[in-house]
């Protein structure tokens, strides 16, 4: 039930330093311009070296020894990094008729809670059809009392499976909806129905390898096949050893086949982890840099193709942002900035989807990432209120969340939104703190708007104050440079001037300890 990763568009540096104002009816600079914001937020990193200009102009380095590599090395690691990325295909290319069979668990231990099996086979089919040239051509639903035995059906049911998808010449490859098959079951069941067989952290994981724009992404993805590629190795391993090759020594040197690609399995997780852990430390650099610049950061999350994109692209009218009607459209973390009524600059920060039943390793590959989620100023959990599952859903979101070790105050000011009402004619939301909406029609988006504005002051310690200043001293140009400037109302004939801003608490401190009377 996951999701990822911090990717920030350039735009144009400037400064927010501000002359003071002296004519008789001044109107205040506009706050920061979103474009500008996004770039000021990335400038601790200024690019893959971490250099970039600071707010004044000048050129800083906010990296430590790090960044002063030497450029074949950084050539070098680039290589390296790619090597690690370079897999085999998981799944075949070009078109496939997809038979899905899903095992339905009427009872027992590993009986699903909270759901039923056509929404769980509805959400199956979704995750085929993401794949280009995907097409589900037969679904049977088939109860199993024992989904954790060697081939999952029991004999008779095996048997009336076998010979309806070998009947059915239109069928290429089938989809087994399950989380994990070992490789002896995968191997069984495709020599039965003589056509590939699939399990749901195969498509999920090429599903993600397809989406993965950035090196984080990227290496994520590779993590979380390792699993994959250790329980392979052990079959392979074992049907060598069938035939007496699987535990001979390699070349006198003492290890034997298994054990030389264990270690080499291992070299691989470990360089992947310290890629990782670069990034990481890049992103939290990053943190700090937006902390010190003051820019809020929203964090908006939901289970996945609930209409986050869209929704940041309606906050921000952003043309840039494309949403997408499919399955993980977004796997990595990327920053929009946008203004609230307030004119005061955001950052809104669109994460992946979470999911159901998701492959505890991917969830493990990408809990990392989700720090950007932990260190924002204000969650916003979006709901797809036209989905049958939509309470399944929540329930999913708010769990990972809670697994995210999120600070209490970011999960008990969660803004809950509830998209999509549009598809529900006459819907009322029944929670009284959830605020309607439909973000590809722009219903409901005033009111979401003034919401958030009242959680990021709330969240950030801001406030709005209306502060008379003197024209002839540093005061105005001070707070230019210090807080958001709404509105100045001159009054050359008193030498004065009423300046209503956005301020944060500390800002207000230094503005009495500079200034005071």
């Amino acid at each position: 039930m996951w999701a990822l990763r911090a990717a920030v568009r350039s735009g144009h540096w400037f400064s927010r330093v501000v002359r003071g104002c002296r004519a008789p009816r001044a109107s205040p600079p506009l706050p920061p311009c979103p474009v500008c914001a996004l770039a000021t937020f990335r400038g601790g990193l200024g690019g893959p070296e971490g250099r970039g200009p600071r707010a004044d102009g000048r050129r800083s380095r906010t990296g430590g020894k790090e960044d002063e590599e030497e450029p074949e090395d950084a050539e070098e690691e680039e290589e390296e990094e790619e090597e690690l990325l370079r897999r085999d295909p998981l799944l075949p290319a070009g078109t496939q008729r997809v038979c899905l069979v899903h095992p339905d668990v009427k009872w027992g231990p590993g009986k699903p809670q909270g759901t039923r099996a056509e929404w769980q086979v509805v959400e199956a089919q979704a995750l085929v059809h993401t794949l280009d040239g995907w097409s589900v051509v037969d679904t049977m639903v088939v109860p199993t009392k024992t989904p954790d035995r060697k081939l999952i059906f029991g004999r008779g049911t095996l048997e009336h499976l076998t010979e309806k998808i070998r009947g059915s010449p239109e069928i290429t490859a089938v989809f087994l909806n399950v989380e994990r098959m070992a490789a002896p079951t995968k191997k069984e069941l495709e020599a039965a129905w003589g056509v590939r067989v699939f399990d749901r952290f195969t498509v999920v994981l090429h599903i993600f390898r397809c989406n993965a724009r950035t090196k984080e992404a990227r290496l994520q993805v590779a993590l979380a096949e390792l699993p994959r590629l250790r329980s392979h190795l052990k079959n392979d391993v074992a049907h060598l050893g069938g035939r007496g090759g699987g535990s001979r020594h390699i070349m006198g040197s003492g290890e034997s086949f298994l054990q030389v690609q264990q270690r080499l399995l291992k070299d691989k997780e470990a360089k992947i982890r310290k890629a990782l852990d670069k990034l990481r430390r890049k992103r939290l650099l990053l943190g700090q840099q937006r902390r010190r610049r003051e820019f809020p950061v929203v964090s908006v999350v939901g289970y996945t193709n609930c209409g986050k994109t869209t929704l940041i692209k309606a906050l921000t009218g952003d043309a840039a942002i494309q949403p997408r009607d499919q399955l993980f459209a977004t796997l990595d973390v990327t920053a929009h900035a946008g203004w609230l009524p307030s004119r005061l600059t955001v950052i809104y920060m669109d994460t992946i989807g979470f999911l159901s039943q998701l492959p505890h390793s991917l969830v493990e590959s990408f809990s990392a990432t989700l720090e950007d989620v932990r260190h924002s100023d204000l969650v916003v959990h979006v709901r797809d209120v036209s989905h049958p599952e939509t309470e399944l859903q929540k329930a999913s979101v708010l769990s990972a969340l809670r697994a995210l070790q999120l600070p209490r105050p970011l999960l008990d000011h969660m803004v809950e939104v509830l998209n999509k009402v549009d598809l529900v004619p006459g819907y009322r939301p029944a929670e009284p703190n959830a605020v309607a909406v439909s973000a590809l029609l722009g219903l409901g988006l005033e009111e979401l708007k003034a919401r958030l504005e009242g959680a990021v002051l709330r969240a950030t310690g801001r406030r709005v104050l209306t502060l008379r200043v003197g024209l002839a001293g540093p005061q105005l140009s001070w707070l230019h440079q210090e807080a958001t400037v709404q509105a100045v109302d001159v009054r050359p004939e008193a030498g004065v001037a009423d300046v209503k801003v956005i301020i944060s608490d500390s800002a207000y401190g230094r503005f009495r300890k500079l200034f005071p009377g």
